[in-house]
């Protein structure tokens, strides 16, 4: 595959069909737990990590599957990576993991692992596939980083709240105070709040392209001169 399908790859991932604001696949997790940008980047790596992982895996027996058991197929592959990532998270960050909850193992079911398995996997070779897969993965990971930002900035007047829940106490310092002897407001921490925030960001992206798409039709196309028939 050449350097340009693998700039496709990214920039679809990361931008033109990001999952989170352009494809609005597994909207559950995302509006659950963005309320701090911690926890929105740990569900987010998480998920981006099982679907390298699980486009890879997918990639690479998928001329060996029957099409009919494809799906649960991938599922099981997709298990097996959560189910890992899950001891490695109980093991090395318990903290950030219980507070993530359900929403750890509820990324077998995420619609945004099985969909590129299934549309992009399972037709292309390894490389693009993991690539793919980590680029949506990580797209959502954006996503869910920005939307906790976001919400955490106006709801606590904080950023990286809770980073010692990933990192150890000795990364509290790492906690900035955007707003000091801010008294908080509790709709931006509420699921309302996230609807709003995440209604912005789509508003945002959607005035981004309108705005690159007009600038390119103004851009003078030159001066072209019909050719001249030969006499």
């Amino acid at each position: 595959m050449s350097d340009a399908n693998y700039k496709e790859i990214i920039w679809n991932g990361l931008w033109k069909n990001n999952a989170g604001i352009v494809a609005l696949l597994g909207l559950c997790p995302l509006l659950a737990v963005s309320s701090t940008v911690v926890n929105g980047l740990g569900l987010g790596l998480a998920t981006a990590i099982v679907m390298a992982f699980s486009n890879g895996a997918v990639s690479v027996v998928r001329n060996w599957i029957p099409n009919e058991i494809r799906i649960p197929v991938f599922i099981l592959i997709i298990a097996v990576l959560v189910t890992i990532i899950q001891l490695v998270m109980n093991a090395y960050m318990q903290p950030l993991y219980l507070v993530l909850g359900i929403f750890v193992p509820l990324i077998v079911v995420n619609c945004n692992v099985l969909g590129r398995a299934e549309a992009f996997a399972s037709k292309n070779r390894l490389m693009p596939s993991v690539v793919d897969g980590f680029m949506v993965g990580f797209g959502l990971t954006l996503t869910l980083g920005v939307l906790g930002a976001m919400r955490e900035i106006f709801g606590k007047g904080t950023l990286f709240s809770g980073i010692d829940l990933a990192l150890g106490e000795s990364a509290k310092g790492m906690v900035i105070t955007v707003f000091p002897d801010y008294q908080g407001f509790l709709f931006a921490i509420l699921p309302p709040g996230a609807f709003l925030g995440l209604g912005l960001m789509i508003a945002g992206k959607n005035w981004l392209d309108q705005r690159s798409a007009e600038k390119i039709r103004q851009q003078p196309q030159g001066n072209l001169q019909p050719e001249t028939a030969p006499i």
